[in-house]
């Protein structure tokens, strides 16, 4: 489930902030944490997020936390400082004063880009096996052989037969195979 971490130095601010945040209709899980320590305790336990932060916390900076951030965590930094850097991919910078919705939006579109990415990511097809694999290395160079195909021409033409008939490779390469020994 996605995460929400308020981190400021004075723990009265980051509670005010994970309150703004619950009125504008975020139901995420929100913690409140006031070092960069707490942060990474909690981050542990947690899939995915975004950590809303300023520059400074208590014990180390913005660009140090971003440094021990996992993957699927983005970083909002909230500040008045126009020159400060982005350190990472993953850190949005919001100019102080800011709305709440400009907040709330900014966590929503971090927050489904991770989901999206862990969707994505464990969708992908699962390894395949030394012999399912030789089995389509097999099929490959029987079309290389006798239909004068390149091999990317004859993975392609399994890969369109596998779609075409709601098969898998390994399926399409087999029925290949079963063909060209008759």
């Amino acid at each position: 489930m996605g995460s929400i971490l308020v981190a400021m130095p004075k723990y009265e601010n980051s509670k005010q902030i994970a309150g703004i945040l619950r009125e504008c209709g975020l139901y995420l899980d929100i913690e409140v944490c006031s070092t960069g320590a707490d942060v990474l305790r909690v981050l542990h336990d947690r899939d995915f997020g975004v950590i809303v932060c300023t520059k400074r916390l208590c014990d180390m900076g913005y660009a140090e936390l971003a440094e021990y951030l996992p993957n699927y965590f983005g970083m909002i930094v909230l500040t008045k400082d126009p020159s400060l850097e982005t350190v990472s991919d993953q850190m949005v910078k919001l100019m102080l004063p800011l709305k709440g919705s400009e907040l709330k939006s900014t966590i929503e579109m971090m927050t489904n880009e991770f989901c999206y990415q862990i969707r994505r990511k464990k969708r992908k097809a699962p390894k395949r096996s030394v012999k399912e694999q030789k089995m389509i290395d097999d099929a490959k160079a029987m079309l290389m052989e006798r239909n004068g195909m390149s091999e990317p021409e004859a993975f392609r033409y399994i890969q369109k037969n596998s779609m075409d008939y709601g098969r898998t490779m390994v399926e399409s390469a087999q029925m290949i195979l079963m063909l060209g020994e008759e």
